[in-house]
């Protein structure tokens, strides 16, 4: 079978300025102990500071104190299937993926990206196809972050960029095809719809590589024709199925008469003219090819009557 379409062409997007890296970062928990250990130390040593009254050793130990604070600023909690985007005074610095506890630059500002698998469904749409018959179509689209420097600095919202980008695809693709094909080398969205699924997943990849997005799956959820012209569209296929029946009806009953009319001459149970075999040739088709029980009448007479 070949893809009679016309290839679709390619996605015109402008290439991504962003890729993501990995950012400095260090083991949280020692971080986090001793930015306890130093904010607790620099109270107590501010504290003696005053009952000494001893402005340095006050001083000393507000650093010290400050110095916890900031370190515990850097702190930051990453779950599982889950990165941080790091910005430094408007500059991207890096992500973090790692889960856990986590300490980065107590300066950066920290952007939460999840990069959990997700489904996204369209409404059902009425589209034209190849043929121009309206349809109504839906699809589900898996898919996932994978470049988050991207996902957040190229595109507005990757979330609602996937979601304009699906319902795109899914319409350019329903109008490169017809809905039901009547040539076997033709491909169809009813008949083929693994093969279509297949390239649809490939444009949406196109669509939503600036976004740091990958498609897992893309899959048809909702394919009929329009409600208008169901109708009409329901008997042609029923006409198709009939038209479809009789000819296979027709080629096993010309095959059984050619049999009967064979074993009667091999075995020499009678000897038939030709205007005798063309009679039986009749009653048999008629026969095998009624669409109704057929009443047989009895001839007693001799063959030529």
């Amino acid at each position: 079978m070949t893809d009679t379409a016309t290839p679709a062409p390619g996605v015109d997007l402008p290439e991504p300025v962003f890729r993501e890296r990995a950012a400095f970062t260090l083991p949280g928990i020692p971080i986090a102990l001793a930015a306890i250990a130093a904010l607790v130390g620099g109270v107590l040593l501010a504290l003696s500071g005053i009952g000494a009254d001893s402005g340095g050793t006050v001083a000393a130990g507000a650093v010290v104190a400050v110095a916890g604070v900031v370190a515990g600023v850097g702190l930051t909690v990453v779950a599982p299937n889950e990165a941080r985007v790091l910005l430094f005074l408007g500059r991207y610095t890096g992500t973090v993926r790692r889960d856990g506890l986590r300490w980065v630059n107590p300066l950066t500002t920290r952007q939460a990206v999840s990069t959990r698998i997700r489904n996204h469904e369209t409404s059902v749409m009425k589209v034209n196809d190849a043929e121009g018959n309206p349809i109504d179509i839906a699809a589900v689209v898996v898919w996932q972050v994978e470049d988050t420097a991207r996902a957040v600095f190229e595109v507005d919202d990757f979330t609602e960029f996937v979601s304009t980008q699906t319902e795109a695809g899914v319409r350019h693709i329903a109008n490169r095809y017809p809905y039901d094909s009547h040539q076997s080398e033709t491909l169809s969205l009813r008949d083929n719809a693994e093969v279509i699924t297949e390239q649809l997943s490939k444009e949406l990849a196109d669509r939503v590589n600036a976004a740091g997005v990958r498609i897992v799956e893309s899959r048809f959820t909702h394919l009929a024709y329009a409600q208008e012209i169901a109708q009409a569209m329901l008997q042609r296929q029923q006409a198709g199925a009939i038209v479809a029946a009789r000819r296979l009806i027709v080629d096993n009953a010309v095959g059984m008469v050619d049999m009967a009319l064979q074993r009667l001459a091999d075995e020499e149970v009678v000897e038939l003219d030709e205007e005798r075999k063309a009679a039986m040739v009749s009653n048999l088709l008629v026969v095998l090819c009624a669409d109704r029980p057929t009443s047989p009448v009895v001839n007693t007479g001799s063959l030529y009557q």
